[in-house]
């Protein structure tokens, strides 16, 4: 370990290490996990309304996102980002780091270290990938999300890009966990009318993509005893 990195790792408290230890347990495993354990859109008879996989015919860019788990006051924090207006889908939502793959990338894993090093400038050599959640199909733009989970040795220094990136703010993983934050509401689209569950973070509500892939790594860590 290099003298710049040593002097940066966050000292092992014993709700870190076990943090980090169920993360591995709950990513090196492979579950049948059921729509009641997601947070997903769902029709007001409570029937799932986002389709997993493209419609036939279509094919999706391939894309990826990284969940980042790092070290601060003790326990495991995520960066989460506010997408700039100036994009052309999702604005103004939270989101995790990612974007579209790029041909010179290295599978979704790198495309998920190289946006977020070009969203939130985090040092990715710093970054330890644990696999990926399961993939799934995002209408709106189109592409194939690959969720990487990713644990880092340092407390990154986030630096926002403003050409992508409205704001940047992180959370402890320990307070998903509240049911208090997991709230829902009925939401009109046009005609259709749909209960959206979100969880209710730093003012925000994070819902739609960003709301199911983080309910996936809860409901993996829950599958291995963590609560």
């Amino acid at each position: 370990m290099s003298p710049e990195l040593s002097q940066g790792v966050a000292p092992a408290t014993p709700l870190l290490t076990m943090q980090r230890e169920v993360v591995r347990q709950a990513m090196s495993r492979s579950f049948a996990l059921t729509m009641d354990e997601l947070l997903i859109l769902r029709d007001l008879d409570g029937q799932p309304m986002r389709p997993m996989q493209p419609p036939p015919g279509v094919t999706p860019r391939a894309s990826a996102a990284l969940l980042l788990l790092y070290p601060s006051e003790g326990e495991l924090w995520l960066p989460l980002t506010v997408r700039s207006a100036r994009l052309t889908t999702h604005r103004g939502e939270v989101s995790l780091p990612g974007g579209r793959t790029d041909p010179e990338d290295d599978g979704p894993i790198g495309t998920a270290l190289r946006e977020a090093w070009e969203e939130l400038g985090i040092r990715t050599s710093y970054v330890e990938p644990l696999g990926t959640l399961t993939p799934f199909y995002i209408p709106p733009s189109n592409s194939r999300l690959t969720p990487v989970v990713g644990l880092s040795l340092v407390e990154p220094d986030l630096h926002p890009n403003p050409d992508e990136v409205e704001a940047a703010f992180s959370v402890p993983l320990r307070c998903l966990f509240d049911p208090a934050i997991v709230q829902e509401e009925i939401w009109e689209r046009g005609q259709t009318r749909m209960r959206v569950p979100f969880f209710a973070l730093e003012g925000y509500k994070v819902w739609g993509a960003t709301a199911l892939l983080l309910s996936e790594l809860l409901a993996r860590m829950r599958r291995v005893g963590f609560s």
